[in-house]
């Protein structure tokens, strides 16, 4: 792809009904167990706020909340600053938060702010969701970058998750604002690409979308629908500088946040009818949509890892998370074990067992120094991924601790022992562990 002409093509006239491929009822309940109670964090621009179509934006998103989808909500203000810069005859030192913002910048952005804020909780009463623009960001001033003072122009320096997770917990969709107070209380202006990027690491969101009035990525005027953070960092180097400028940002911050956990990354034009429901569950989407390498990291054990996955599973045996298995044990079934492998290191480990239509995932550990990375869920995402290729109907785990990773992390539902193959059922009542069963379609 390093020779392919890449480019990013920008149209204000928009023929929505050519772009829009239709996503149907069962199409959707196909995600809902994946999605429920996962975290998207959406980022929009101020102008598509501006936008004719940000009320059917209102509406997809009420769609992603009735599925219990948890929404947390950026806005810039771009558009808005611009526009109250005209009006007042005001010049402004910068549209974006990226550099120096003086003063009369931040008055302006201040009440450009406000305008948003106070368009995007309207239309989210509207629709009859409850939403709350609350101080969690604390900010820090940029200083002095290259030998120019940044003056009013900030950083996230703290998120209080604890504050945002409670919202989330009370059917509240948090909204932040590019406007963050620093500890001494003053204001800054924060770029709001950043702040998502930040907002979606800190909160473990399962996506960052990013909503704005520009198409998608194209290469050779072909959409670009999916790629992986490598081949966007190549690709990212190729773009012209000028007429990507807003694109650009988003990119680098999509490269940013998969690249420290989040799974996936959208850069998708808002001004199309339906588009993140399309983005969401299709499965081609009509953005483009970045992720990791994850996968390049699992590969099938081989005999001589059974001494390391021995290793790092005993600290779990003995706070009695997994069930012992000697090295010998594990020798004698390393095919049927997968593992994460970081810089020639075992990091995690997963077994797999068949039974039939359903298939046992079993001895998922994660090296300490590695959760709470997202190394689990991808773990057990390839595993669901594996049991599709054999044409497996359902994974099941047990365990006696990892209850809410498998459930909130992983979608799994909770089951009983009836839910097991009956020889599994036996071995449930002999070892006498008292494991709880989840399970997941697929």
């Amino acid at each position: 792809m390093g020779s392919t002409h890449f480019m990013i093509l920008m149209n204000n006239s928009v023929n929505s009904d050519q772009s829009i491929k239709p996503t149907d009822l069962r199409g959707i309940l196909k995600y809902v167990p994946i999605f429920q109670n996962q975290i998207f964090v959406l980022a929009m621009d101020g102008s598509l706020v501006a936008h004719k179509n940000f009320q059917n934006v209102l509406l997809d998103i009420a769609v992603l909340r009735s599925l219990n989808i948890k929404i947390v909500l950026v806005h810039g203000i771009g558009h808005q600053l611009k526009t109250l810069s005209k009006d007042k005859r005001v010049d402004i030192s910068d549209s974006y938060g990226v550099s120096k913002t003086d003063l009369s910048t931040l008055e302006l952005a201040t009440e450009a702010s406000a305008i948003v804020s106070h368009d995007i909780m309207q239309g989210l009463t509207r629709n009859k969701l409850s939403c709350a623009l609350c101080n969690g960001v604390r900010s820090k001033e940029l200083g002095i970058i290259k030998g120019v003072d940044q003056l009013n122009t900030g950083a996230v320096d703290k998120l209080d998750d604890g504050l945002i997770h409670k919202l989330l917990d009370a059917n509240t969709i948090p909204l932040f604002s590019p406007i963050a107070f620093s500890r001494e209380g003053s204001p800054l202006r924060i770029n709001s690409d950043s702040l998502a990027a930040d907002l979606a690491s800190k909160l473990r969101a399962s996506k960052l979308i990013f909503l704005t009035t520009e198409e998608s990525i194209k290469i050779d005027s072909e959409p670009l629908t999916s790629i992986t953070v490598n081949e966007l960092e190549c690709l990212l180097q190729n773009l012209p500088e000028k007429s990507t400028h807003r694109l650009r940002s988003k990119i680098q911050y999509a490269v940013k946040t998969v690249n420290t956990g989040t799974p996936r990354a959208h850069i998708l034009d808002g001004r199309l009818y339906g588009a993140l429901l399309n983005e969401t569950f299709d499965k081609v989407g009509i953005g483009t949509m970045i992720h990791s390498n994850e996968y390049q990291c699992i590969r099938r054990a081989v005999p001589t890892d059974a001494h390391s996955i021995y290793n790092i599973t005993q600290n779990a045996v003995r706070s009695e998370r997994l069930r012992e298995r000697s090295q010998e044990s594990i020798e004698a079934e390393i095919s049927d074990y997968l593992v994460y492998e970081i810089d020639g290191s075992i990091v995690s480990c997963l077994s797999l067992r068949s039974y039939d239509s359903v298939l046992e995932v079993g001895s998922v550990y994660v090296q300490p120094f590695y959760q709470n990375k997202g190394v689990g869920r991808k773990m057990i995402e390839f595993a669901c991924g594996q049991a599709k290729e054999r044409d497996v109907k359902r994974v099941f785990a047990m365990t006696t601790q990892a209850g809410k990773f498998f459930s909130e992390v992983c979608s799994f539902v909770e089951g009983t022992v009836e839910d097991l193959p009956i020889n599994r059922q036996e071995e449930h009542r002999i070892n006498g562990r008292n494991s709880r069963v989840f399970y997941r379609d697929i």
